[in-house]
């Protein structure tokens, strides 16, 4: 037994991280050298339900509540303790979407989730208003979309938050929201911290014949940047985090935040020039910009939980479709009679892809499970395509599923490279599919033809992230910035593997890419007029 670690428990000198991905709920808590203790998760999904991607926020509570009880009985069986303390709590979520309630905090309209290609109509009458990029997904272009449909539950708005924004008020009540997770509700003026003032007035002037009894500023939760405190774990939270009653109340919590920020932080990813690529349903890559680039559909700009700005390419697909393929194969492998090991079955699996032809052999795989934003396909239409002349085996498949995983990504950081001549030293990875060694980040250094490294703290990720932050609330030193108290306390003696891209898989993955874009037209066509329970 760590005798250390069983003193930071007990005197509370730890920092829980929490995080809501889109397969898995996550908490990892940490000690004061920022070493996991315990971790969990739980698996989740998510569902289309009357027309929108959403989760079941009651699901949320159960899985929340599943996490914290997994985490605290591997306290109790590690150490001999029970967890009644800690010393700060984060909580961070998949960034951007649509939560709206009312004065009684009551969902008006289920979650709708970053995942949603429903609001095109919104997000281009603000990007024009604005002369900034309104992705579909960020919340103000759901909250436009909603006025333009002329939704009745608008009328009854009291508050519209991001997942990490609600849950961090069951938790202690209070309307805040990190300044990263902020930066995808709406543009963040970067010389204040704060929601553009000019940009505000705008979408006044946009709604002012509504007579809404609201204003967006009203609506909005409170900014706040790393560091800062921003609530309490009050009793209600604490008896929904914990429903045995053990843990106390009143531990401080940090600025909730998105994933994108936390996954910057999980690489130690803050600092201009630098960049970091976050992989899961969807993918997405950070680069914290050193000047301002022009507006362009394919790229978003949003904020390091510090405030500087980045450079945000992100494709709404890439592991949905290999885990539903790698769930095929263990059917297989239960229908013999045998009982597989799921990281085994990834394991094996994925190394195949080292075997394949450089290019795929010939193959294709779009693994869109919802529209992707970058090619412009509305509808999720996972497609898989071959000729009869394609080199059809185990290996190509494999390495054209993670080539695939990459594809709509690479189009987007084609633009900030070549046509704004942004300079990307490497590529900082962290996510589920660079849990198996090498194969994945190989796969992703011939798609960005960057180095790309994978450090220790890859496989946990966001809920590791979020840690970081919530210690970083309650242990730097006065004035100290993020960047200094990662790179001199977290990261210090960080180990890693950097993988630099092998020139026949670069040429392989341009060979790939052709056959990619030229192909977007059978998936096209498979969005229009593939028919589903007779519906298209």
């Amino acid at each position: 037994m760590d005798q250390n670690s069983k003193h930071a428990i007990v005197r509370g000198e730890t920092s829980l991280g929490i995080e809501f991905g889109s397969t898995r709920i996550k908490a990892a808590l940490i000690d004061y050298n920022y070493e996991t203790i315990a971790s969990s998760s739980y698996e989740w999904e998510n569902q289309w339900i009357d027309g929108y991607w959403t989760y079941d926020l009651n699901e949320m509570i159960n899985g929340l509540q599943a996490c914290y009880r997994q985490l605290k009985q591997q306290v109790e069986h590690k150490y001999g303790v029970t967890l009644q303390t800690i010393g700060s709590i984060g909580c961070s979520a998949m960034m951007q979407g649509y939560i709206a309630l009312d004065k009684a905090g009551h969902l008006l309209v289920p979650f709708r989730t970053w995942r949603n290609a429903t609001t095109a109509a919104a997000a281009t009458e603000l990007t024009e208003k604005f002369h900034f990029k309104i992705p579909q997904r960020w919340s103000i272009a759901h909250l436009y979309q909603a006025i333009l449909n002329e939704e009745e539950h608008v009328a009854h708005i009291d508050y519209v938050t991001t997942l990490s924004g609600y849950v961090h008020w069951l938790l202690t009540g209070s309307k805040a929201l990190g300044l990263g997770d902020a930066s995808g509700m709406f543009p963040i003026d970067e010389s204040r911290l704060q929601y553009n003032e000019e940009m505000v007035k705008q979408f006044a002037e946009l709604i002012a014949g509504k007579d809404y009894s609201w204003n967006l500023k009203s609506v909005l939760p409170e900014v706040y940047t790393a560091g800062e405190h921003a609530g309490y774990l009050h009793e209600t939270g604490a008896r929904l985090l914990d429903p045995s009653g053990c843990l106390q109340s009143g531990i401080p919590l940090c600025p909730p935040e998105g994933d994108a920020g936390t996954g910057m932080v999980a690489t130690n990813s803050v600092k201009k020039s630098t960049g970091n690529i976050s992989v899961g349903t969807s993918v997405f890559a950070m680069i914290v910009l050193d000047k301002a680039i022009s507006v362009y559909p394919e790229i978003d700009i949003v904020t390091t939980p510090d405030g500087s700005p980045v450079g945000m390419v992100l494709a709404n697909n890439c592991s949905s479709d290999i885990n539903a393929w790698l769930g095929l194969f263990r059917e297989f492998y239960e229908a013999m009679g045998l009982k597989p090991d799921r990281n085994e079955l990834f394991s094996v699996l994925f190394n195949k892809a080292l075997e394949a032809d450089a290019d795929g052999g010939g193959l294709l795989s779009y693994g869109y499970y919802s529209g992707e934003n970058i090619t412009g396909i509305s509808k999720g239409r996972p497609l898989f395509v071959r000729s009869p002349e394609s080199r059809f085996n185990l290996a190509n498949f494999m390495r054209v599923h993670l080539f695939s995983a990459f594809a709509a990504l690479r189009l987007g950081m084609d633009i900030l490279t070549q046509k704004e001549q942004v300079t990307i030293d490497h590529i900082l990875a962290h996510g589920g599919l660079f849990k198996t060694p090498l194969v994945a980040q190989k796969m992703c250094a011939a798609a960005l033809n960057v180095p790309v490294s994978v450090m220790s703290t890859a496989g946990e990720g966001g809920a590791w992230g979020m840690a970081i932050l919530a210690s970083y609330m309650v242990n730097k030193e006065k004035n100290e910035r993020l960047a200094d108290y990662l790179a001199a306390k977290v990261f210090k003696d960080a180990e890693g593997q950097q993988v630099y891209p092998d020139s026949a898989d670069v040429n392989g993955f341009a060979l790939y890419m052709e056959r990619y874009t030229a192909g977007l037209a059978i998936e096209q066509a498979a969005a229009d007029h593939f028919v589903e329970n007779g519906k298209k």
